[in-house]
């Protein structure tokens, strides 16, 4: 049996991202079924659907839709700004459900961490892509549920990520 391929969405662009410290720390501590891919959201444009209308969708659209058509499963790892997603996080959602009909999100199982250098570790950001998640058809892992807060702790400058034995 093939490793299960899992792309991974880091919802964050900052260069010492929490996030992307996060993510390659679990990527790490995972188990060797699982194959990891990184899918960067930097250049993918803002969803706007005159685009696919007419034919043209922006390359990086494709190639994003391309990438994630071939994973089995997504991680998401995110902040949470204002309570929610990151707008990164919210148009790749976008791009990957459009054109109607043709979304690359469904069926496709999910599972979401979230983190904050506050103390809820994300909450609202999590239950949001959630919910997005859900209505886009993604069976979304109920738990463990991950919320990690005070993130600089472990993974902030200084410091070290917890030794997971």
């Amino acid at each position: 049996m093939g490793k299960l391929k899992v792309a991974v969405i880091v919802g964050s662009l900052r260069r010492e991202s929490y996030s992307r410290k996060l993510a390659k720390e679990l990527i790490a501590r995972a188990p060797d079924s699982l194959q990891f891919e990184m899918i960067e959201l930097g250049a993918l444009p803002i969803y706007n659907q005159d685009l696919d209308d007419d034919g043209h969708p922006p390359a990086a659209w494709v190639s994003f839709r391309e990438a994630m058509g071939k994973a089995e499963a997504v991680l998401f790892v995110t902040p949470e700004y204002n309570r929610s997603v990151p707008g990164l996080v919210k148009n790749a959602i976008d791009v990957g459900s459009r054109p109607y009909g043709k979304s690359i999100w469904d069926k496709k199982p999910a599972a979401v961490v979230s983190q904050s250098p506050g103390a809820i570790g994300g909450f609202g950001a999590n239950h949001h892509l959630r919910q997005s998640l859900v209505f886009l058809n993604m069976p979304v892992l109920q738990q463990p549920e991950a919320y990690i807060g005070n993130i600089a702790k472990f993974l902030g400058d200084g410091s070290a990520a917890l030794d997971a034995k």
